[in-house]
């Protein structure tokens, strides 16, 4: 017998033979059902509109279930209307009430069909499952009219009966818009996330908040979300960061309409110190037009140049506290010669494109101004007191880690640092040599430890600092380069310099028999497994292949942000995998006004049908199963007495 102290606090949910043996046969019923269908999403860089579209749409698989009902019964316009209803339920009524085509014919046809897609969405789950998902106001008739029996004749007139009562009672458009979410919610059954919500794209708060409205979900820290989390443990050069990328991409509704960060002291800094410079190496790239809080170009540029300085003198001394970063070649305002305009990097020496820094003292160029000090000071402050902000780390924190093993695959962002030869590099840190899980687990507990740590606590300087690294350091995980050239980006003309080095992992992950000694290191078997990560944009129009290392390796990143669609010539790629298969959805560029569904292929087949006990939720749930058969016997031997009421 078990631990009585564990039975007794399981009898408290179960407090009777009838009970407990109920639920096994729940459990146990639970298993024999099909794998629920997993998704799969990576590199979404505040594109929230192409996002929710994907998400609402599946990635076009609620567009296959329409035509797998429908396709015979109704034209393609038809479908595609139902679709579009389906997504946009609110939206679509809206318009069809102002055409005045909201007729009550209408409305029964539609609640007719949603309610048959429905019921396609809902056949691999269990009956209570389903009722869980449904809206409370509506779960009793929806209930009903999934599961009606269509040869009894009056179980059919009982149907329509209460279709008319739906539409008779003024409620149609509400039913219609709950069913429009189910089949949402029903078609996705977990979510993960493999990187990168923040950055580039105009709303990543929009992005989480849709994230954690969603049943399901996990996400694999990405560089971009490292950056934000390490801003939020109050890492300068990770606020100074996040700031100059959201302001060289105009993204400031996100800084100050989503997160309400105040910019009005960079701003007020930037006019002043800046007035005389037109900044032209840091104009904005404009992708997309702010709706809040326009910027002046202009202004924009001058905040960009002084927010980049300050963040080259942060870095500059952190790498200096930070020997073990062997990092020092990258402390580039050192390198300046300010009298000649040059900079020197890896021993050759180049002209400055911009010699233009009114706050840099050439005799010690890491120290900040007084004015630099207290607008680091302000900014600060502005991080640490946004609610939505903490709201949307801590559930960042809550819902992911740097790598997950998830149904025989491996999820991770960018790669598992390797050297050359094939061995996993090594990072030494207090004495301490990590690699391969071991270094990506102890980088999962010193993110941790940055965020929850209470102040003064030991280690929680060098975990805030270590967010930083986490950020471009060449043995990131999450990084994956030889170095981050944002430096020479902006001041040398020579793109030799701008050239980021990838981490060894990436030609090796293409063949197989690496992939393998990956999957081993986690503890995965080699046969059925897969790596899923994302981070590298795959270049489709250059004849590169999402699908590696025969069929182990899936790199998702197809460029959902639009700064990547024009190398790539898609927009990302979603991974479905479902009990019988695995897909890839193939995005095209979000457009509002046309079809966007993506193009589904299968690219691997399963040998036989994946049920829920073939999954790590089914092997959680036998867990259960064992619990609850040792609370029976000991009920039936009376080691725990049954609660009848």
């Amino acid at each position: 017998m078990r631990d009585l102290a564990y039975l007794r606090l399981l009898a408290k949910e179960y407090p009777s033979v009838k009970t407990a043996t109920s639920e096994i046969v729940n459990l146990t019923a639970i298993c024999s059902l099909p794998k629920g269908t997993e998704y799969f999403f990576s590199d979404l860089h505040g594109e929230y509109e192409a996002f929710i579209h994907l998400l609402r749409s599946s990635s076009g698989i609620i567009r296959e279930k329409i035509k797998e009902t429908f396709g015979h019964l109704i034209p393609e316009e038809e479908q595609l209307r139902l679709a579009n209803l389906i997504y946009y339920p609110e939206r679509n009524l809206a318009r069809m009430m102002k055409l005045g085509q909201y007729t009550e014919d209408w409305q029964k046809i539609t609640i007719y069909r949603l309610v048959q897609i429905c019921r396609e969405v809902s056949s691999k789950y269990t009956r209570s499952k389903v009722r869980k998902k449904m809206p409370v106001e509506f779960g009793y008739t929806i209930d009903e009219l999934l599961h009606v029996d269509y040869n009894d004749e009056n179980k059919k007139l009982y149907y329509n009966e209460i279709i008319h009562s739906v539409i008779d009672t003024g409620i149609a458009d509400k039913f219609i818009i709950s069913l429009c979410r189910l089949i949402q919610n029903l078609t996705i059954d977990n979510l993960h996330i493999i990187g990168d919500i923040f950055d580039r794209g105009p709303r990543a708060d929009i992005i989480m908040q849709e994230l954690m409205s969603f049943h399901d979900v996990d996400i694999q820290w990405g560089n971009h979300d490292i950056s934000w989390m390490g801003a939020a443990t109050g890492n300068l050069a990770c606020i100074c960061n996040v700031l100059r990328i959201a302001i060289s991409y105009n993204s400031f509704d996100v800084l100050e309409d989503g997160y309400g960060i105040n910019l009005r002291p960079l701003s007020m800094f930037a006019a002043k110190v800046y007035q005389d410079d037109p900044c032209e190496r840091f104009m904005p790239k404009i992708l997309d037009e702010n709706l809040y809080d326009a910027v002046d170009p202009g202004l924009a540029a001058k905040m960009h140049k002084a927010i980049a300085v300050i963040q080259f003198k942060v870095e500059g001394a952190m790498i200096l506290r930070h020997p073990e970063y062997e990092m020092d070649g990258r402390v580039l305002l050192k390198a300046v010669d300010y009298e000649k305009g040059t900079v020197t990097i890896d021993g050759k020496t180049y002209p400055m494109l911009d010699m233009h820094f009114p706050t840099i003292d050439p005799k010690n160029p890491l120290e900040l101004t007084k004015g630099e000090k207290e607008l680091l000071r302000t900014l600060s402050a502005s991080f640490r007191h946004s609610g939505l902000l903490h709201r949307h780390i801590k559930f960042i924190y809550s819902h992911g880690g740097i790598y997950k093993c998830y149904n025989s695959n491996l999820l991770y962002h960018g790669c598992i640092p390797m050297k050359k030869d094939g061995s996993f590099d090594t990072i030494t840190i207090d004495g301490e040599t990590y690699k391969g899980r071991a270094l990506m687990d102890y980088l999962d507990q010193q993110v941790q430890n940055a965020y929850f740590m209470p102040e003064g606590a030991p280690g929680k300087v060098q975990a805030v600092d270590l967010m930083w690294y986490l950020w471009c350091g060449a043995k990131s995980p999450v990084f994956g380069k030889d170095k981050m050239t944002t430096f020479e980006h902006y001041f040398v003309a020579d793109k030799a310099t701008h050239k980021e080095v990838m981490n060894p992992y990436y030609q090796l992950s293409v063949k197989e028999e690496y992939c393998n000694l990956i999957l081993e290191e986690f503890g995965l078997p080699v046969e059925g497994s897969h790596i899923i990560n994302g981070h590298v944009p795959v270049k489709l129009k250059d004849g590169e292949k999402p699908v590696k290392a025969g069929g182990k390796l899936f790199i998702i990143d197809g460029g959902l942000s639009k700064a990547y669609q024009s190398t790539t010539g898609i927009a990302g790629y979603t991974l479905i995998y479902n009990s019988h298969h695995l897909a890839l959805a193939e995005h095209m560029p979000f457009d509002p006004k046309k079809d966007s569904t993506p193009k589904v292929s299968v690219v691997e087949k399963v040998k036989s049908r994946v049920m829920v006990a073939d999954t790590d939720k089914g092997r959680e749930l036998k867990a259960q199963i064992a619990d609850l058969k040792e609370l029976v016997a000991a009920y039936r031997e009376g080691i725990i007495k049954e609660r009848i009421e």
